[in-house]
C-alpha cells in the first residue's frame, strides 16, 4: 500500500504534466514552444553547436597562429573552427541568432546544410538569410506556424503596405505596391483566394486610395465591398465601358506629369520628377488600385463581335499594366485558370505581373503559367497544396524568390463591415461617378420606448 501511495504521488502529477504538454503541443503549439520547447531547444543548441557545425562541414582549418597558441598553452586537440556565433534571441515562434563565417564560408553552406540543422536541433524549420558580408542569421522555427494563422502584433504599416499573410518562417507576408505595383493571383474554388482579396480590400479601405472593381462573376466577389469602391463592373460588357475611362485616367495623369516637367532654369532638382509620387502632395492624384477577378472571363469569346471587343480589354489591360505604376494606378489581376490558350494577350499581360501567388489549382499548367518563369521548386510546392489547408499559398515575384504563406480567417461579414466603415474615404474621381455601385442604404433602428405603456382602465 504504502509502494503504492508513493507510486501514486509521483507519477500522478508526472502524468498530468505530461497529458498537459502534449495537450498544448497539438492544440495550442505556441504555449508549448514557450514553456517546454524554447528550453529544450536552447540546451541542444548550447551543448552541441561545435559537433553539430562539423557534422555539417561548416568548419574550416584553425589558423597557424591559432594552432600554435593551443599547442603552448594545453596540450588538447586543435579541432576545426565553427562559425562564431552571436547572442540567442528567444521568440514566440523560435530563435534567431546570428553567424559570423569563417574565412572561406559563403551563406550557400549554412542554407546548404538547414535540414541537417533542423533535426539536430529538434526544431519544425531552419531558415538561412545574410545580413551582411560575412554574417547570416539563421531563424528556427519552432512548430508550424501556417497550420493555425496569427498575425505578428508589430507589422511596418504604411501607404499601400498591407499584411495579408504570415509566411512559413513566422514573417509577415506584405503586399507592397509601391515597390511590386502588378501581381497575379490564381486558385481553384475554395482554394483561399477570395480570402487574401478580403484581405487586401480592408487593409486598403483605410488607406487614401481609390478602390476600383472588376468582377465577371456578376459581382459576388466584390458586391459586398461596394460601399468602398469607386467603380464595379459585374459583366464582360461593363468591363468594356470602364477600362478605356482608367487608360483616359492614366493618360491625363501622364499629361500632369509632363507639366511638371515643363524644367525651368531655376527648378530644384528634387522637383524633377518622373512619376505621381514625385509630385507635391496638393497636386498629386490619389492611387487606384484595380482588382479584377476571374480574368479569364475576359478572354472568352462566343462570336466576332466579343472577339473585337475582347482584344480592346486586352490590350487596355496590358497598357494599364505597362505604364499604369508612374500614374498611380496598379492591377490585382486574380482568377482560377490562367494560361497562354485563353488567347492573344494573356503572356503578355503575365509578363507585366511582378508579384506572382498561386493557391491550390486544379491543373499543373495554371501553377507553371503563375510560377514557372520564377523557379520550377515553386511549380512543384504550388502543386502539393492540400485541399485540407485552405489558404495556403505560394508567393514568389520575377527576382526569383519565393515562399510558402497562408492567409488568415477573415469573415466576410467582418470584411464587408469594414468597408462600409471607412466608406467616407472612397475619393471624388469624376471620370468613374457613372460606375460608383449603388450601396443599399440599411435601414435605421429606431430604439423602442424606455417605458412599457400601460392600458388604461376605468
Amino acid at each position: 500500500m504504502t509502494d503504492l501511495t508513493a507510486l501514486l504521488e509521483v507519477g500522478g502529477p508526472v502524468a498530468a504534466l505530461g497529458g498537459g504538454a502534449a495537450y498544448a503541443r497539438a492544440k495550442h503549439p505556441g504555449v508549448y514552444w514557450s514553456t517546454v520547447g524554447l528550453p529544450i531547444s536552447t540546451a541542444r543548441l548550447l551543448s552541441s553547436y561545435s559537433s553539430v557545425m562539423e557534422a555539417c562541414g561548416l568548419t574550416v582549418a584553425p589558423s597557424r597562429l591559432r594552432m600554435l597558441a593551443v599547442k603552448a598553452t594545453t596540450r588538447r586537440e586543435v579541432r576545426p573552427v565553427p562559425p562564431r556565433r552571436g547572442i540567442i534571441r528567444p521568440t514566440s515562434t523560435g530563435l534567431r541568432l546570428r553567424l559570423r563565417l569563417a574565412p572561406g564560408q559563403e551563406p550557400a553552406d549554412v542554407a546548404a546544410s538547414a535540414e541537417r540543422l533542423r533535426h539536430a536541433w529538434g526544431v519544425h524549420a531552419v531558415y538561412v538569410s545574410t545580413v551582411k558580408p560575412g554574417v547570416v542569421e539563421l531563424r528556427l522555427v519552432g512548430f508550424d506556424v501556417l497550420r493555425r494563422v496569427r498575425m505578428p502584433s508589430k507589422i511596418d504599416r504604411g501607404v499601400l503596405r498591407i499584411p495579408v499573410a504570415l509566411r512559413e518562417d513566422a514573417t509577415p507576408f506584405v503586399r507592397d505596391y509601391r515597390a511590386v505595383p502588378h501581381q497575379l493571383t490564381l486558385g481553384a474554388t475554395l482554394s483561399g483566394k477570395s480570402m487574401y482579396l478580403r484581405h487586401l480590400i480592408t487593409g486598403l479601405a483605410s488607406q487614401p486610395v481609390a478602390l476600383v472593381g472588376i468582377d465577371c462573376k456578376r459581382g459576388v466577389e466584390l458586391a459586398p465591398f461596394a460601399s468602398r469602391l469607386s467603380a464595379l463592373a459585374t459583366d464582360p460588357e461593363q468591363a468594356a465601358e470602364l477600362l478605356p475611362v482608367l487608360v483616359k485616367e492614366m493618360e491625363d495623369r501622364y499629361d500632369l506629369i509632363k507639366a511638371r516637367q515643363g524644367i525651368a532654369p531655376d527648378t530644384p532638382a528634387e522637383e524633377i520628377t518622373s512619376d505621381v509620387w514625385g509630385l507635391p502632395e496638393s497636386e498629386r492624384p490619389v492611387p487606384v488600385v484595380l482588382f479584377v477577378d476571374e480574368v479569364a472571363e475576359l478572354f472568352l469569346v462566343a462570336t466576332r463581335k466579343d472577339e473585337e471587343r475582347r482584344d480592346e480589354m486586352v490590350t487596355q489591360l496590358i497598357r494599364l499594366a505597362q505604364l499604369g505604376r508612374a500614374a498611380g494606378i496598379y492591377l490585382e489581376v486574380c482568377g482560377q485558370r490562367f494560361g497562354a490558350e485563353l488567347g492573344k494577350g494573356a503572356t503578355m499581360l503575365r509578363a507585366q505581373l511582378t508579384g506572382r501567388v498561386c493557391h491550390r489549382v486544379n491543373d499543373e499548367a495554371s501553377a507553371k503559367m503563375a510560377l514557372g518563369d520564377i523557379a520550377p521548386e515553386a511549380v512543384t510546392a504550388a502543386c502539393a497544396i492540400a485541399p485540407e489547408r485552405p489558404g495556403l499559398a505560394v508567393a514568389g515575384d520575377t527576382s526569383g524568390g519565393w515562399s510558402r504563406i497562408r492567409t488568415p480567417y477573415l469573415p466576410l461579414g467582418d470584411a464587408a463591415e469594414t468597408c462600409r466603415e471607412w466608406a467616407h474615404l472612397v475619393p471624388e474621381l469624376p471620370a468613374l461617378k457613372p460606375f460608383r455601385p449603388d450601396v443599399p442604404v440599411r435601414p435605421v433602428e429606431t430604439p423602442g420606448p424606455a417605458v412599457r405603456p400601460q392600458p388604461v382602465t376605468d
